[in-house]
């Protein structure tokens, strides 16, 4: 690698991985550059949901049309992720990073200037392919390049960080539409993308899984599973296109079709992932106890998250008459509550290890969505939505950073990009499945004018379900002992 001193910007400045501290000015900017590009692709999956209605005005799309535009970037997102994790681990976590970015950048100037929904949906899909080569890397680059001993710290103040990105996607996407046009809520990602790339060439020494301590795991990737990410994205496209299209426009022969074809997709999928010498997901990492749990939790409650940050947004601007500004400040507290208590939340699994945190976590984020159920036309802010932000909120920074820490906890070093990518494909796929099958399990169709005031009692009550067996898997499956990163 070369030295500090090249005289260039983009000169890296770190020579050895796995030695930089959390409390140094290098370790801040790796934290930095990890959450700003990461934070633009999870921010895109929750700032859009405040700008459905306006995209709803402006292009006039149904119900169905407003869960594909959330699908089609988290169906493309889901199934790639994986894929991605293992390229960053063979060929360099900060280059399929920084790639990334670049294509992430691309793709949102084409879904901002969209002329209708099919261009804008194909361009979600295009974008959902930039994000997965970028989200993958970003926590992998964390547990790859700082010192095992600060690594819960980097990797709490990670979640905090990028949770808020998430929960502060509403309220800068509500005041990009209000100010200008729901079209803004994609540029913006294209100066923040810069600023990332710069950052990551500058400061981010350059991993991959035969380099990290001179040595790989074992099993480092060293082809690329083609079959098996062609069968996991027409297995999920196939069974999301008949979730959404079969309840609202009939059952026909087209939509079991996609059904069929997604379904067995899927069952090649895991035939083709068992045979090959090197798949692009490692069924043998789900031997582990931790590993399995981990991501069982994940995809429940992050299932319920997808669907409530849909449903909700949604539900404020078309039933109660929220502009697209209020409905993004109505969860502004879960910016608040996570940037202020996730690295200590952090610290603390690592102190008395991750299944009581990951056990209480999702039992308050139910408790959270309980009280979401209460939220109706002609009930104040102050009175029933604010309080059941809090309590969801609480929920979330208890969960989210033993969460993570258990998920790299348990896989080794040279699989990090593999093991962060599955987890991340969990949840993507997880809010993949919840926004296409939980609208048409509550009874939600959508009127004219966009209502879903009809059935979104039925749906918090669903996630309430969800997070609660959350919580019970948690409770089953998770290790009660301090997680040890460096192992």
């Amino acid at each position: 690698m070369r030295s500090a001193h090249c005289g260039s910007i983009l000169c890296p400045v770190v020579s050895d991985a796995s030695t930089i501290r959390f409390d140094s000015s290098r370790g801040r900017w790796v934290i930095a550059t990890a959450v700003l590009g990461s934070g633009i692709a999870f921010l895109d999956g929750t700032v859009v949901n405040t700008a459905l209605p306006a995209i709803q005005a402006d292009l006039h799309t149904s119900l169905a049309g407003q869960q594909w535009i959330l699908t089609g970037y988290l169906l493309t997102l889901g199934s790639l992720l994986v894929l991605g994790g293992s390229l960053g681990d063979l060929f360099g976590r900060r280059r399929l990073f920084v790639y990334g970015l670049v294509g992430f950048s691309i793709t949102s100037m084409l879904c901002g200037l969209a002329p209708n929904l099919g261009v804008l949906i194909t361009a979600r899909v295009l974008q959902g392919v930039s994000a997965a080569a970028l989200v993958p890397g970003s926590l992998a680059m964390l547990s790859a390049v700082f010192h095992h001993d600060d690594r819960a710290k980097a990797i709490g103040a990670w979640s905090g960080l990028a949770t808020v990105a998430t929960a502060l996607g509403p309220f800068l996407g509500g005041w990009l539409i209000d100010a200008v046009s729901w079209r803004w809520v994609f540029f913006i990602n294209v100066p923040l993308a810069v600023v990332a790339v710069v950052i990551a060439l500058r400061y981010v020494p350059e991993t991959r899984a035969a380099s990290i301590n001179g040595s790989t795991d074992g099993e480092s990737v060293s082809s690329i599973d083609g079959p098996g990410a062609l069968s996991l994205s027409l297995g999920l496209g196939g069974v999301v296109f008949a979730l959404i299209e079969g309840p609202g426009h009939g059952w026909g022969m087209f939509v079991v079709a996609a059904a069929v074809v997604g379904g067995l997709s899927l069952v090649a999928f895991v035939v083709i992932e068992t045979r090959s010498s090197h798949p692009m997901v490692p069924l043998s990492m789900f031997r582990s106890r931790r590993f399995a749990g981990a991501n069982a939790v994940t995809f429940v409650v992050w299932g319920a998250l997808g669907a409530v940050f849909f449903l909700l947004a949604v539900h404020l601007q078309n039933d109660l008459g929220y502009s697209a500004l209020e409905s993004g400040a109505a969860l502004l507290p879960v910016t608040v509550i996570m940037m202020l208590f996730s690295a200590k939340s952090g610290a603390l699994s690592q102190r008395i290890g991750p299944r009581l945190p990951m056990t209480v976590g999702p039992l308050v984020v139910a408790c959270g969505f309980a009280l979401m159920s209460r939220v109706a036309p002609g009930q104040g802010y102050g009175r029933v939505v604010l309080p059941a932000v809090l309590v969801f909120a609480s929920g979330l920074v208890i969960t989210v950073a033993p969460l993570n820490v258990t998920v790299l906890a348990a896989v080794e070093d040279g699989r990090a990009g593999v093991g962060s990518a599955i987890n991340n494909a969990v949840a993507r796929v997880a809010s993949l499945l919840a926004i296409a099958v939980l609208p048409a399990l509550a009874g939600i169709a959508g009127s004219a004018n966009g209502s879903i005031s009809d059935g979104f009692s039925r749906a918090m009550w669903i996630c309430v379900g969800l997070a609660v067996s959350g919580a019970i898997i948690s409770a089953l499956t998770i290790v009660n002992q301090p997680a040890n990163i460096s192992t």
